[in-house]
């Protein structure tokens, strides 16, 4: 990895620290508006798979280290790790080393990560005694952060796309 892109995926990760923080003290909902999302889809995007996927699986814990948020327990940050993982993963594969169109790559990213979190409750259901059925929590999480899908179907893309301009991604993210 590239000390340029090495550096910014440093930076989503602190961004996926502190957007969420910044949201719990203007108590703005997290579940809700899904801040930490944000820069785990643009890194994904923008940077590529490997970086996608760093900031997926490292901003939850690092938040909950700092901050106390995504709760343990419930499992709500061990579920969100693959959730979040698979979104920058997805991402990136599909935008950086498929060339699907940005739009796509995003919405196809977002049905993966939910899948995942379905997959991540199943196992917390199993594992930790999650009381509540992996089907009923994906549904919940989806229409409690329909707001916040919202703005990243219309932001992410808008802060891609001002990203590459400024500096194009074949000079920033792995291939």
């Amino acid at each position: 990895m590239k000390t340029r892109t090495l550096t910014l995926t440093a930076l989503f990760v602190a961004l996926g620290v502190i957007l969420p923080a910044a949201f719990h003290l203007a108590r703005i909902g997290g579940p809700i508006f899904l801040p930490m999302h944000l820069p785990v889809l643009i890194a994904g995007l923008y940077l590529g798979p490997l970086s996608g996927t760093v900031v997926g699986l490292l901003s939850p814990p690092l938040s909950f280290l700092t901050t106390g948020m995504p709760p343990l327990s419930p499992p709500i940050m061990p579920m969100m790790m693959p959730e979040l993982g698979t979104y920058g993963l997805v991402a990136g594969l599909a935008y950086r080393r498929f060339r699907w169109p940005l739009y796509l790559s995003l919405v196809v990213a977002l049905l993966a990560g939910r899948l995942a979190l379905g997959a991540a409750a199943a196992v917390a259901v199993a594992a930790v005694g999650f009381r509540m059925p992996p089907h009923l929590y994906v549904w919940g999480a989806l229409v409690k952060g329909l707001p916040g899908i919202g703005i990243q179907l219309v932001l992410v893309p808008l802060l891609v796309r001002l990203l590459e301009r400024s500096v194009p991604a074949g000079k920033v993210g792995e291939r």
